[in-house]
């Protein structure tokens, strides 16, 4: 089976624990205005591997993976879900800690048994939602987020550990009330572990320039760290509400003596 595969990286360090083996996948059906990997957006690009030559430049560097392991990302890596399904598992034939970073946008509810078998070698799932709104995500990616907050669900039901990352992009995706509400859906997650809130940056400007693509978001100025920092306090404190009235609606009322 051959994957069709834009890249690879060696010593990745912020895609899941450790370093990693980090594999970029070639195809993306989602078209995010502050996307900076639009090189990835077409299925027809990139190179063609197999699951061996894959393996191949992992073992490589392998003694340096000892606390991390392989993540596959894009581009949308759940558009190859058999060339996917098929690297994991032999990734974990192997003993290797796997890890998907996904839109979760190619999840079809209707017939979840490929992603169960995907995720039964899966060992964390990190989930990028961009927007809570169904309608603002449809504004900012093309797609509403219908999919991929079922996604969400189901990754936790499987009980595969779960990261949401989340880009605070200025004017779009920066509305308080919003992270909020963000975090009081993600709360529900029983397998949430981890959540990454990221500054919009354009550092992938010069790729739209090299493409003859207009950047959707010229006039828009990078976030910066501290309004990241607030975001993710927004976001936290929705998950810490979810979770408080889960905690409230667990609790018995008192009987009554009469």
């Amino acid at each position: 089976m051959l994957g069709r595969i834009h890249s690879t990286e060696s010593f990745g360090t912020v895609d899941g624990p450790g370093i990693r083996f980090v594999v970029f996948f070639q195809g993306c059906p989602m078209r995010c205005l502050y996307c900076h990997n639009p090189d990835t957006w077409l299925k027809e690009g990139g190179h063609t591997e197999t699951v061996a030559s894959l393996l191949a430049l992992y073992r490589r560097n392998a003694v340096f993976y000892r606390n991390g392991g392989i993540t596959c990302t894009g581009g949308e890596p759940m558009m190859q879900m058999p060339f996917l399904t098929e690297l994991f598992t032999a990734a974990k034939k192997e003993q290797i800690h796997t890890c998907l970073d996904t839109s979760g946008i190619c999840f079809l509810p209707d017939n979840p048994e490929p992603f169960r078998t995907l995720l039964s070698v899966t060992d964390l799932v990190m989930l990028d939602i961009k927007h809570i709104d169904a309608e603002k995500h449809r504004e900012l990616t093309g797609h509403s987020n219908s999919r991929i907050l079922q996604f969400a669900d189901f990754v936790s039901e499987c009980g595969v550990p779960v990261w949401i990352r989340h880009v605070v992009v200025p004017g779009l995706t920066d509305d308080s009330a919003e992270q909020e509400r963000l975090g009081y859906r993600i709360g529900g997650l029983k397998t949430l572990q981890g959540l990454d809130v990221l500054p919009y940056h354009d550092m992938g400007k010069k790729k739209y320039e090299e493409l003859g693509i207009p950047y959707p978001l010229k006039d828009t100025l990078p976030a910066s760290a501290e309004q990241a920092a607030a975001a993710k306090e927004c976001i936290l404190r929705g998950i810490r509400k979810r979770l408080l009235h889960e905690a409230e609606s667990t609790v018995l009322p008192s009987s009554s003596n009469g």
